[in-house]
């Protein structure tokens, strides 16, 4: 097994991937020539060619149009969002065509695309390169939502994406690209979509979360002390109900840990589902640790944004101690 940061894990499955299949082909701002602004596909034109890692305008309407466009002619194109920021200009290509694609054309039709977006907060870039949009996608129905929080995780979910038949949202959290290394596997594998992670075992409560957000939940379970079982989602649509109500019937107490604004977070829908199917189980209220209901702040108070082992474990204590 190599030693693997997230971004060389994502790099190593479109490699494999690129190899074993040539209608994959990748399409993005600076994708080819600089490897991506954050070198995910660094070294991928040189070795693949620029007929299949295309470098494009900046124009990302027209580099997802071109995706479906292409993915309805038979290939598997993988169009790079170089910030989730960026996706609003998108949004109509995705939601209103790659979704519904499938269902508009009664089955004749598919799109078998994988849309790679850098997501999430904390390595202090300017406006619109920081934000936490998970909740929007998830609301889409006819597109499936990825979002891993580990090396491991990213390799076997993105080859999954990349052989799944219909659009993914492949969500990559900018602030652990680097952060840390894990032992992958050379050899492709691939991990179900819609299968939750448990991160660690444990009896007094439980940890949903997902994302960079695991990293500080992880964190915030050693510093508290207590018997926490961590489920790490990875996929947030379609998500695994099933884990997290196994966990929160054994241990009675549950808190959601996620970057985006609370208000209409993916936290609130996970709340309710609990609310339905672990009543009688619940020992307190779920509680939500998230961003604020406010636009992501520049530098000086990013990370006072971003939920922190310190607010994840004052919550722990607080539900613990209901």
């Amino acid at each position: 097994m190599a030693n693997l940061t997230l971004v060389q894990a994502i790099n190593l499955a479109l490699v494999q991937e690129m190899e074993k299949d040539d209608r994959v082909i990748l399409l993005g701002e600076d994708v080819g020539l600089n490897g991506g602004v954050f070198r995910v596909t660094e070294g991928l034109q040189k070795r693949f060619g620029s007929d299949r890692v295309v470098d494009t305008p900046l124009a990302e309407s027209g580099i997802i149009g071109t995706a479906i466009g292409l993915a309805m002619g038979g290939l598997r194109p993988v169009p790079e969002i170089q910030f989730e920021g960026f996706l609003g200009p998108a949004y109509d290509q995705i939601c209103s065509h790659a979704a519904r694609m499938r269902t508009r054309t009664r089955g004749g039709l598919t799109v078998p695309l994988t849309i790679r977006v850098p997501v999430g907060g904390g390595i202090h870039a300017p406006e619109l390169h920081s934000d936490s949009p998970e909740a929007i996608y998830i609301h889409t129905p006819g597109l499936k939502v990825v979002m891993p929080s580990s090396p491991y995780d990213a390799k076997g979910l993105l080859i999954a994406c990349l052989r799944d038949p219909d659009p993914c949202i492949f969500f990559e959290p900018k602030r652990i690209y680097r952060a840390f290394r894990e032992e992958v596997p050379e050899d492709e594998y691939v991990l179900p979509i819609g299968k939750a992670r448990t991160v660690c075992e444990g009896e007094e409560m439980t940890i949903v979360s997902w994302g960079a957000s695991v990293v500080q939940c992880m964190q915030a379970i050693e510093k508290s002390g207590r018997s926490i079982e961590l489920v790490d989602l990875r996929t947030l649509y379609p998500f695994d109900m099933d884990a997290v109500e196994a966990s929160v019937k054994k241990t009675g107490r549950c808190v959601i840990v996620h970057e985006a604004p609370k208000t209409g977070g993916f936290g609130g829908e996970i709340a309710a589902r609990i609310m339905e199917r672990c009543f009688l189980h619940l020992e307190a209220p779920v509680q939500r640790v998230a961003g604020f209901d406010t636009i992501m702040p520049y530098y000086k108070l990013e990370l006072e944004y971003l939920p922190d082992a310190d607010r994840i474990a004052k919550a722990i204590d607080e539900t613990a101690a209901y």
